[in-house]
């Protein structure tokens, strides 16, 4: 059975300010409202400039309540246009307790749920332990009026795990609110194999999961704070169908707003003919619960 949903992705670059930034995102809801998408999402931490690229307990200023003010003036948003909105925020939980945390808004503006991401990195210009602690809500699908919604965070996508339990949880489709790019000294080769892997990972997910995915990046090349090299991110937003197939794919250098249409009742079309959830070999899985196999 067909069940038509029109998506839009906003893949933007920093605009320098949470205001300006705010601005822009506004800009684009409404335009994507007037294509007649249902469902916006808004890639990771969309109010500012990827600030991880350094430790600096200043940027903890960053942060806020949510409910808060950010979440007010997105529910606002999603309210005036209604439409669906998925939003990722910098959280302050607590004093010293901080979460990088997508935020899910219903037609209604009401606050449908949040998801706290669960894998955090520490890699070279992504120092992200440093800000945030582990997401504690697990990997639940947000319910809304247009179907339920297995929000994951950016380093989230490079895990089977998470992904497949979001579908054993029924998610209807995949979201990945993302930042990710190259380092700019790296060779060009180097730069096409990072960027490949990293469509290839949640295209991947979709395949296995017979679940269509949403993932949207930021552009633009962002400074390290520090002087070393910063970040040139990729952009690439794109969504697939639940085989893996490209529906919609935007470049690598400009702010794009991707509107498409997903079929939601593909999924079970395909899990008929590749019935992988059927298949699975749930007894002989325990060692996924081990850090390695010695």
């Amino acid at each position: 059975m067909s069940r038509k949903l029109t998506v839009g992705l906003v893949q933007e670059r920093d605009q320098g300010s949470v205001e300006a930034n705010l601005q822009r995102i506004e800009s684009h809801v409404r335009e994507a409202k007037q294509s007649g998408v249902d469902l916006v999402l808004l890639q990771e931490l969309h109010n500012g400039a990827y600030f991880c690229q350094h430790e600096a307990v200043h940027e903890f200023d960053r942060a806020e309540p949510i409910p808060g003010p950010s979440t007010e003036r997105l529910s606002a948003l999603a309210k005036a246009q209604g439409v669906v909105l998925v939003s990722s925020l910098f959280e302050r939980r607590a004093a010293g307790l901080y979460h990088n945390t997508a935020v899910v808004f219903d037609r209604d503006g009401t606050m449908a749920g949040k998801y706290r991401k669960m894998h955090i990195p520490d890699d070279p210009g992504f120092l992200e332990k440093f800000y945030f602690t582990p997401g504690d809500l697990g990997f639940q699908p947000i319910e809304t009026s247009v179907g339920r919604l297995g929000v994951l965070v950016c380093w989230d996508q490079w895990y089977p795990e998470a992904a497949r339990l979001m579908a054993l949880a029924g998610a209807d489709l995949l979201l990945y609110p993302t930042a990710i790019g190259w380092d700019p000294t790296d060779e060009q080769a180097e730069k096409d194999r990072q960027r490949q892997a990293w469509v290839l990972s949640q295209r991947g997910h979709a395949v296995a999961n017979g679940l269509p995915v949403l993932s949207c990046n930021r552009v633009g090349f962002e400074p390290s704070p520090t002087g070393s090299s910063g970040i040139q991110f990729w952009g690439t937003s794109f969504v697939a169908g639940p085989q893996g197939e490209f529906l919609a794919e935007a470049g690598t250098d400009e702010p794009t707003l991707l509107i498409t249409e997903v079929d939601l009742g593909r999924s079970e079309a395909v899990r008929r003919i590749w019935p992988f959830l059927r298949d699975r070999r749930i007894d002989a899985y325990q060692d996924l619960l081990k850090r390695y196999r010695d």
